[in-house]
């Protein structure tokens, strides 16, 4: 019975580790999807003006940021649950990965939405 439920287990954590997997390869690439032909035009104008790297690239170093916080839940879910030192608790850096990449998406829909009111006008 006891090698049922480690079975069981198991199959949970790769389907678990498969879906993870996908949904951080779909989050790496949504922005590229989406908005592609708004970072060209923002890489296009490139300067060293600080209003510009702040206005333009913000969106995108959030994201970059929120999946770079996503490692160390991988990396902790990767290592070995039966080792002497294992700790979990890497809630705060999923926390800090959903947080920042939502608003960076959330930020990066209104820099759409700006660049593409000023390319009608």
């Amino acid at each position: 019975m006891a090698s049922l439920r480690a079975d069981a287990e198991r199959a949970r954590r790769r389907r678990a580790r498969r879906v993870g997997a996908v949904g951080f390869a779909g989050a790496a690439a949504l922005p590229i999807v989406l908005w592609h032909g708004v970072i060209a035009d923002i890489a296009g104008e490139f300067r060293l003006d600080a209003g510009y790297l702040i206005t333009g690239w913000s969106p995108w170093v959030l994201m970059a940021l929120g999946l770079l916080c996503f490692v160390p839940v991988v990396v902790e879910d990767l290592r070995d649950r039966d080792r002497r030192f294992h700790h979990p608790g890497t809630g705060a850096w999923m926390g800090w990965a959903v947080t920042l990449y939502l608003l960076g998406f959330a930020l990066a829909t209104q820099v759409a939405q700006i660049a593409d009111g000023l390319s009608a006008a």
